[in-house]
C-alpha cells in the first residue's frame, strides 16, 4: 500500500492521525487555529477542587454577586490556560512536542462557565539546535471567545523534534 503523492510506488510508513508537525513544517509566520471547548461549571468544580485554587471568586456565586461587577461563574485563569494548551498540543505537537521550557502569560479579560474558547496561534520564532535535530519554537497563543474577545495570550517556547529523515544531515 502506498500514499505517496508524487506517484512513487514504494511502500513507506504511514504516519498515524493525530501525529503533530516537526518544526520543518512550520516556519516564522505560520498560524493555526485549533477546534474549540465549552468550559462548563463542572470543570471549574472539578480544577478548583484538585487544585486548591478554593478562592472564593471561584467557589461562591454569592461571593461574586455581593463583592464583584461580574455576572457569571468565574473561570481561572489558570483552567483558561490548561484547556488552551489541551486544545495546541493534540492538533499541533503530539509526538513531537520534547519540553516546555518557558512562557509569558497575560490575562486579556475574564473568561465565564459557558464560554467556548478556541485558541489562535502563530509562529514566532524557530531556532534550530547545534544538536540532535530539533529546534526551539516559539507561538503567540490567543485564547479567543465565542464573541471574538481574546481572554488571554501566552507565548509558550517548546523544544521540538525535527523530521526523522532530516536526523542524519
Amino acid at each position: 500500500m502506498t500514499n505517496d503523492t508524487t506517484g512513487a510506488s514504494a511502500p513507506h510508513a504511514t504516519r498515524p492521525l493525530g501525529h503533530g508537525f516537526y518544526y520543518q513544517d512550520w516556519h516564522e509566520g505560520w498560524t493555526f487555529q485549533t477546534l474549540t471547548r465549552t468550559i462548563t461549571e463542572t470543570d471549574i468544580l472539578n480544577f478548583v477542587g484538585v487544585s486548591g485554587m478554593t478562592e472564593e471568586l471561584f467557589t461562591s456565586a454569592e461571593y461574586l454577586a455581593e463583592h464583584t461587577s461580574f455576572e457569571g461563574r468565574l473561570v481561572p485563569g489558570a483552567l483558561v490556560f490548561s484547556m488552551a494548551e489541551g486544545l495546541v498540543i493534540p492538533a499541533t505537537i503530539a509526538r513531537t512536542g520534547i519540553a516546555f521550557l518557558n512562557m509569558e502569560l497575560d490575562i486579556k479579560g475574564p473568561t465565564f462557565a459557558g464560554d467556548t474558547i478556541r485558541v489562535e496561534g502563530t509562529v514566532t520564532e524557530i531556532r534550530p539546535t547545534s544538536k540532535g535535530n530539533r529546534a526551539l519554537v516559539r507561538t503567540e497563543n490567543q485564547v479567543v471567545n465565542q464573541r471574538g474577545e481574546t481572554s488571554m495570550i501566552y507565548t509558550p517556547l517548546r523544544m521540538m523534534r525535527g523530521r526523522p529523515e532530516m536526523a542524519d544531515e
